[in-house]
């Protein structure tokens, strides 16, 4: 097993315990309310990481169709995403500030899996219906599996003293961008018919939402993310999302989302990241230039609005020694300050015995977290 030690970032060390304040014996012991359900007692953490991360209501309640993800989201990249960017979009109506979260616990295993299924194999089926004469080419064509998985996070808030109640439900639809057949051709789906089938989905899943016992009138954010192929190496993103109001059955008006992950370095005719390009290609050549070898150094760069908020460095070695790592991860800091002093940056340093170091820093952070791993 590994432990960890830290080195200082620039003149001072910096521990990840505190980034993450000990919770310690205090607790906020509530009642949790759901309309027309049992009500049963649960913990409200007192510690917020951040401002951004929700406190979560204790003891932890996976969700019901928490493992379906695995199956039915083909990149393991899409798999944290749906959930993480869902989150992003729940944020802005339902504030991490005031209220606590909950995975999903309205819909159930059953409902998911037949929701999920084509028409033709259940009634409840959201997915477009076969039959046995219709030729593989037919299937693509005319009725590719458009809704993969379905994400539910659930938000509360407290109604009173030692009391907290459901405040709002967000649904995440993983919808396919490319349609895969046993022994048949893979088909991409058009981007304006995954909107058209996403939008349609949603509306009937906020009708079925509402007759589940104890999800009442509340409001239901809904978001529709489109998912890679199977070959991409960057997680699909969210592109539309919606907010049904408090007692209402349908979407009032869908907004589009501006999110986009791109792999650095990006191809050369892609002019859209020209400078972030030439950004981490400087990067790449300064550690180039003292540790020679290390070519293969890449990076997921997070995009809102067209501005880059975050970015995730990549750092495969072949490891010789400690000494080696530590220098590395020393000069690794000083080119994150240098180059990216005003977004969020992660990068790691691995080898072929596992994680070797990791720095991470904020926006606008002059000193880094920086951990490094040792046997």
């Amino acid at each position: 097993m590994k432990r960890l030690f830290t080195i200082p970032a620039v003149a001072s060390v910096l521990f990840l315990g505190g980034c993450i304040p000990s919770i310690g014996p205090e607790k906020d012991e509530v009642i949790q309310e759901n309309e027309d359900v049992q009500q049963e007692t649960v913990l409200i953490p007192e510690v917020q990481l951040n401002e951004t991360y929700y406190r979560t209501l204790l003891p932890f309640k996976k969700s019901a169709s928490r493992g379906l993800i695995v199956n039915q989201v083909y990149s393991k990249y899409d798999i944290g995403e749906v959930e993480e960017g869902l989150l992003r979009l729940s944020a802005k109506k339902f504030d991490p500030k005031d209220h606590f979260f909950q995975e999903g616990q309205f819909i159930d295993e059953k409902t998911a899996i037949r929701w999920l299924s084509r028409s033709s194999k259940f009634d409840e089926g959201l997915n477009p219906p076969i039959n046995d004469k219709m030729s593989p080419q037919d299937i693509s064509e005319k009725a590719p599996v458009y809704l993969a998985h379905i994400v539910e996070q659930d938000y509360y808030v407290k109604t009173g003293d030692k009391k907290v109640g459901l405040a709002g439900i967000s649904i995440g639809l993983a919808m396919n961008s490319v349609f895969y057949q046993r022994d048949a051709a893979e088909a991409k789906i058009p981007d304006k018919t995954i909107q058209e089938q996403g939008m349609k989905m949603a509306e009937t899943i906020v009708q079925r939402m509402r007759k589940i016992e104890g999800v009442g009138d509340v409001p239901i954010t809904i978001g529709l993310f489109k998912q890679q192929p199977r070959s991409s190496i960057v997680p699909g993103t969210y592109f539309a999302t919606t907010v049904v109001d408090k007692g209402k059955d349908a979407p009032s008006g869908w907004k589009e989302v501006n999110e986009k992950f791109v792999l650095l370095p990006a191809a050369s005719t892609d002019n859209n990241y020209r400078d972030a390009n030439l950004t981490f290609e400087s990067l790449k050549q300064d550690v180039n230039d003292y540790f020679p070898g290390f070519v293969s150094i890449v990076g997921t760069a997070f995009y809102s609005d067209n501005n880059l908020k975050s970015l995730k460095i990549s750092i495969p070695i072949q490891f010789y020694g400690k000494n080696e790592v530590v220098a590395l991860t020393q000069y690794m800091t000083s080119l994150v300050l240098k180059y990216y002093p005003d977004i969020e940056v992660e990068a790691s340093i691995t080898s072929n015995n596992g994680p070797e170091a990791l720095i991470m820093k904020k926006p606008g952070e002059k000193e880094p977290t920086v951990h490094i791993y040792s046997y």
